[in-house]
């Protein structure tokens, strides 16, 4: 085993340099994200606007359940965001949907990543995409 002495301040002096670095790099690039998230103008996704639709309990399907954007908050975050391609939900029941369609895929695709959500909103998304 090789000789190392145990308290060289050459070596603890650099794993702090380094340390501090990363640190300050970090938050650089913190600092660097608030800011390109600033100055985007990203649509307002505040419920007051009625770009989501209310959470109601009892069920139901559409918006009439909530738990997901609306026509009508699509089509704003769309004009807001150019070239984006956000759909609305496959609300057609499955038994409809033709199999290996793009709504099929989509469905089934929404359906397994959104397995885990537990809140209500997300019960009345699956709820509205018939999960």
């Amino acid at each position: 085993m090789p000789y190392t002495q145990p308290e060289s301040p050459f070596l603890k002096k650099k794993k702090s340099a380094a340390r501090t670095e990363r640190k300050e790099f970090r938050q650089e690039r913190r600092a660097n994200r608030k800011a390109e998230r600033a100055d985007k103008n990203a649509p307002s996704r505040k419920k007051s606007e009625k770009n989501y639709a209310d959470v109601k309990k009892g069920g139901g399907t559409g918006a009439a359940a909530g738990g997901g954007m609306t026509e009508k908050g699509v089509k704003k975050y769309k004009r807001d965001n150019p070239g984006s391609k956000l759909q609305t939900a496959v609300t057609t029941p499955p038994s409809e949907l033709k199999a290996g369609s793009k709504a099929a895929g989509r469905r089934k695709s929404f359906c397994a990543r959104s397995r885990s959500w537990k809140s209500e909103r997300g019960k009345a998304a699956r709820r509205k995409w018939n999960c």
